[in-house]
């Protein structure tokens, strides 16, 4: 994705009133998710160890941000990438019954990311994590979830309304499940990303499944590491995948916005065969590995929304940086400033 500049955008809040309205967004939203899955606030860390296994690898050719720690005989510690390996550790160090679960306000720096509407340097998002039981692992205790969290995005999406009328709701009632491989069977000529767009200009909102999995084309929807969602176990469906994204439309970029990714976590069998399918065997000797294949860890489900997303797409911006200070290329900013579009 480059940079697009929306014909005739009009900002609908000045930078000013723009703080205040984050601040109401991310307030009611996070109370909203804690209550609607039973999640209690922990502290995150900014930081781990290099060589724990506990950083997210992402698409796993991402380059953490890292540095040497002078007091610990230059040992190196990576900025996270995302804390999807780190609150389930959390859980089982809490003790954490089945049905609860833990959010945390975790902050990123993807020094990789391609800069344009909706990727920047900095990453903000609600990481959250719920203890289940191995029963609860099936496609309708996901969509479930789904549904709730969709709910919490559109109460707060009225919220805005409420408090800035000209802002009006875009979310359609009820959020759409399909499956990486019904899309792929829809839109054989299309890439990933336009099969996405073209089923939400259908839909408005889905809840895209199977994110990683190989799908007959011979190739993943999109990557995901093999070692915290199961994108490889069977479902009710009959496809593979008890994972997936939120995504919306978004009518002021017209384009697919994603703004979540989470599923069920992998079970000592599902890691095993994904980190066979990866070629990632050697990872079952990291401290989270031998945790999770040792039976230390339960089963969860969990995933991460982002802040600053939300923010951008409930406030109608048409980026990212309207709503996040971040670092940006001079010529995006200058193009930015010329379309009116204020990044903070």
């Amino acid at each position: 994705m480059s940079l697009i500049i929306p014909k005739n955008y009009h900002k609908k809040l000045l930078p000013e009133t723009t703080e205040v309205a984050i601040k109401m967004v991310k307030e009611a939203f996070q109370k909203r998710l804690g209550e609607s899955l039973n999640l209690r606030r922990v502290t995150a860390p900014l930081f781990v160890l290099k060589g724990t296994g506990i950083n997210d690898d992402l698409n796993g050719v991402e380059r953490p941000v890292s540095f040497k720690i002078k007091d610990m005989g230059d040992q190196q510690a990576e900025v996270v990438h995302s804390l999807a390996k780190w609150k389930r550790m959390k859980l089982a160090s809490y003790g954490i019954a089945p049905g609860y679960g833990i959010y945390t306000d975790m902050n990123a720096i993807r020094s990789d990311e391609e800069l344009d509407n909706l990727h920047s340097l900095y990453v903000d998002q609600w990481d959250w994590e719920k203890t289940i039981k191995a029963e609860d692992r099936n496609l309708e205790y996901l969509k479930d979830t789904v549904r709730k969290i969709y709910e919490a995005i559109r109460q707060t999406e009225h919220d805005v309304y409420q408090h800035f009328p000209h802002i009006t709701p875009r979310l359609p009632e009820h959020i759409t499940f399909i499956h990486a491989q019904e899309l792929l069977e829809r839109y054989p000529g299309l890439s990933p990303k336009e099969r996405e767009l073209e089923a939400l200009k259908e839909y408005g909102a889905i809840f895209l499944i199977g994110i990683g999995s190989p799908l007959s084309n011979g190739e993943p929807h999109d990557g995901r590491a093999p070692d915290y969602d199961d994108w490889i176990s069977e479902n009710s469906d009959g496809f593979k995948g008890l994972n997936g994204d939120i995504l919306v439309y978004d009518s002021i970029l017209d384009t697919a916005f994603e703004l979540s990714s989470m599923g069920i976590r992998v079970s000592p069998e599902s890691l095993n065969l994904q980190l066979q399918a990866r070629g990632e065997e050697k990872r079952k000797e990291l401290p989270f590995h031998r945790m999770l294949l040792d039976g230390e860890l339960p089963y969860s489900i969990g995933g991460g929304i982002g802040q600053s997303r939300l923010c951008m797409y409930l406030l109608q911006k048409a980026h990212i940086g309207e709503v996040q200070a971040s670092i940006w290329p001079p010529e995006q900013r200058e193009e930015c400033y010329k379309a009116g579009i204020d990044l903070l």
